[in-house]
């Protein structure tokens, strides 16, 4: 099987570029910057302009749970996708969908995506709106790491997502040094070897 992925440094898709690395397949890795997205060549793999893409043989697959779940099905020996029952992968998927639907979109006016609304004290506003729900959610998710090293209680294809979701917040300012399990978790994370090697080829610094 041939694997490569389309990224750009520091977005959610470092999270594929982390199992890509922890799966220990060859794979190419292509990265894109936020205006190349834009152009045609890139819209030709996704018309939505988004990162990742995954090129898998002769197709094109796109959006982070999809390729995730695919990897850790396409590699079982890696053990990506939790003890195979039922439950695991329900599991796996509710953390991937709380980090895809709710941590991700929570995260947007934070990079800017109201400065549409061209006043300062509306603009502040909705940042400060995020920062306070963003807060919240990485609770629940420090809740869940109480007592285990792993989000679903063994390494799974929702780590790495939390990881790099969590890592924006030092992007933005946002102060986690009270979620304990979260920076434990965050400062184990960036001692893994797969981790380590992804980060250094995004160009990218530890941060915990």
């Amino acid at each position: 099987m041939k694997l490569k992925l389309h990224a750009s440094p520091g977005a959610c898709s470092l999270a594929s570029h982390i199992v890509l690395e922890w799966i220990g397949e060859p794979y190419d890795i292509a990265y894109h910057s936020g205006a190349e997205r834009k152009e045609p060549a890139f819209k030709k793999l996704n018309p939505a302009g988004a990162v990742p893409v995954l090129e898998i043989d002769d197709w094109v697959l796109t959006q982070n749970v999809a390729i995730l779940n695919f990897l850790a099905d396409s590699f079982p020996e890696s053990k990506l996708n939790g003890d195979g029952s039922t439950k695991s992968r329900a599991q796996i998927n509710y953390a991937l969908g709380i980090a895809t639907s709710d941590i991700h979109p929570t995260f947007k006016p934070l990079f800017g995506t109201t400065s549409y609304l061209g006043d300062e004290a509306a603009i502040d506003m909705t940042k400060a709106n995020a920062r306070t729900k963003v807060h919240n959610l990485l609770e629940i998710m420090d809740a869940q790491l109480a007592g285990q090293d792993w989000l679903t209680g063994a390494r799974s294809v929702a780590d790495p997502l939390l990881y790099v979701m969590t890592r924006w917040t030092k992007n933005v300012g946002l102060k986690i040094d009270d979620l304990p399990n979260l920076t434990r978790f965050m400062k184990s994370m960036e001692q893994d070897a797969g981790v380590q090697k992804a980060l250094q080829d995004e160009g990218l610094q530890k941060f915990f």
